[in-house]
């Protein structure tokens, strides 16, 4: 909270310390705002200093104008005229690798959407780009616009500069990128989809004369296939983005809801408003909620734990029709291409498998996938507030499983080395057991709280059910922070969020603010 208002603040004193006019940065449809309800620390844009700028500009025709900039996809901005402050999006400056730069310009082509440019302002993204971007992507952000200089200097003034352990694991990670880290065993890849193309099969083969066994087997496909959909969508290698396609074709999830839902999980993890996968109320809640926030199921969640677990499954896929849908409309890049994926996934599905085994093969495999992915982060610290250093925060906000068979090492998916996707989600999974002696030094050798963090198996599904347990038999707390946010930069409810406001019948069971 305090860094936006330092932000705010620092604008204001730029504006008139550099003598600049405020106005406008992007204009966008009546439409766009209704959708990306604006955060409460929103601030316009400085009128740009063309001295100080990259960018070609057309001189003649914008001198003495107020201006803006205009990007496309492949990060080419110009300038134009800025438009009125009443319809404009504010701007956005974001520091990457120590130098700020205006996004206003960029945030509507940037092809993850809007909002994630958003959460960043007045931010450093640095981490957060390297995690998430091709080679190509982390080179086309030096051909944005830079800040103006003034703005550059009060808001470096106002940003926790850079750790040692952040400088450490930029050093790591660009060691781990020069000796082939993220370079991809086709073997390991070929078992993998051999693996999850006999679970199917077999489903299929006994629909009729073994429907337990088939809902088994339909379940366990669907979980593996979430988990390798769940690779490629990360992935940022050329196989990745062929087989992008797979979460939507094999198990009903689309590349665009995943990314908008869990890369956000990625980026902010465990700060309370923000962070989706821990806003899980009315049904379970994490940390004793306000009272007007509470509900009746929280004293028996412990007990009751399992029936929303089985239910994920279900609103992943309800969501993802939600978004696909809205994506079309809204004209977001392969939009059409994901729809018709879909369509072809339930074509398969309700043509080879009869009502009872793809039904509960679905609440099944979200009872697997529940069980796998909660205990990892909510066994572990909440952030009431912005954490700067994201590498930290990654260690203090996850918890890796050990797992005691080979089974187990399969089910789990990669979720079991929670710390080494959460701080290379792009590197294929496959590397990620070499990896943990690595982080094991790393973490010891740069003082990180806490360390390396793991637990077996079935101790953190205990500790995550002894959570629960705990927050149960709590009594509220008034003024503890909402799960869907506060007004924070990035809240849940100020965003584009399918979970805004409450999740399906969720709405219907929480209290009224």
């Amino acid at each position: 909270m305090m860094l936006q208002q330092a932000h705010t603040a620092a604008m204001a004193l730029g504006l008139a310390l550099s003598g600049m006019t405020s106005c406008s940065a992007f204009s966008f449809s009546r439409q766009s705002l209704t959708k990306t309800p604006l955060s409460s620390f929103a601030r316009f844009s400085t009128m740009l200093d063309k001295t100080d700028t990259e960018p070609n500009t057309d001189q003649d025709s914008l001198s003495g104008m107020p201006t803006a900039w205009e990007c496309n996809e492949e990060a080419e901005c110009a300038e134009v005229p800025a438009c009125d402050e009443v319809n404009c999006r504010t701007s956005l400056d974001v520091r990457i690798h120590g130098k700020w730069y205006d996004l206003s310009g960029w945030r509507k082509a940037h092809p993850a959407g809007p909002h994630w440019i958003d959460w960043y302002d007045g931010r450093d993204a640095t981490d957060v780009m390297d995690a998430f971007h091709t080679q190509k992507g982390r080179e086309m952000y030096k051909r944005l616009p830079a800040s103006a200089p003034a703005t550059a200097a009060i808001l470096d003034a106002s940003v926790a500069p850079y750790s040692q352990t952040e400088i450490n694991f930029r050093k790591l990670r660009d060691d781990l990128e020069s000796n082939g880290w993220w370079e991809r065993d086709y073997v390991h890849e070929a078992k993998l989809l051999g693996i999850w193309a006999s679970l199917v099969a077999g489903a299929a083969l006994t629909a009729d004369s073994a429907q337990p066994l088939s809902v088994l087997l339909l379940g366990l496909a669907m979980t593996n296939a979430g988990w390798l959909g769940h690779d490629y969508i990360h992935g940022v290698d050329k196989f990745s983005a062929a087989m992008r396609p797979f979460a939507a074709i094999a198990a009903g999830l689309g590349p665009t809801w995943w990314s908008d839902k869990h890369n956000k999980h990625h980026a902010l993890t465990n700060e309370m408003g923000v962070d989706e996968d821990i806003a899980t109320d009315p049904f379970l809640f994490a940390w004793a909620p306000d009272p007007k926030h509470d509900s009746p199921l929280r004293k028996i969640q412990h007990w009751i734990f399992f029936v929303p677990f089985s239910f994920l499954f279900a609103l992943w896929r309800v969501d993802t029709l939600k978004v696909a849908v809205d994506s079309v409309e809204l004209k977001r890049p392969d939009a059409k291409g994901e729809l018709w994926y879909l369509l072809a996934h339930y074509f398969v599905l309700l043509t080879f498998f009869p009502f009872e085994v793809w039904v509960p093969a679905v609440f099944l495999s979200g009872l697997m996938s529940a069980i796998i992915v909660t205990p990892t982060h909510q066994s572990e610290e909440f952030f009431e507030d912005y954490q700067p250093d994201w590498v930290t925060a990654q260690f203090k906000s996850t918890r890796n499983a050990v797992m005691t068979n080979p089974f187990s090492e399969w089910l789990w998916g990669g979720m079991q080395y929670q710390l080494e996707h959460h701080l290379f989600p792009s590197m294929p999974r496959s590397k990620y057991p070499k990896l943990k002696p690595i982080l094991t030094k790393f973490a010891e050798e740069n003082n990180v709280p806490g360390g390396y963090r793991e637990s077996g198996e079935f101790e953190i599904l205990f500790m995550n059910w002894d959570l629960y347990k705990k927050v149960a038999e709590a009594d509220p707390v008034p003024g503890a922070p909402y799960s869907r946010g506060n007004g924070q930069l990035g809240a849940i409810d100020l965003g584009t969020s399918p979970g805004a406001g409450g999740v399906g019948l969720g709405k219907l069971v929480t209290a009224k603010n």
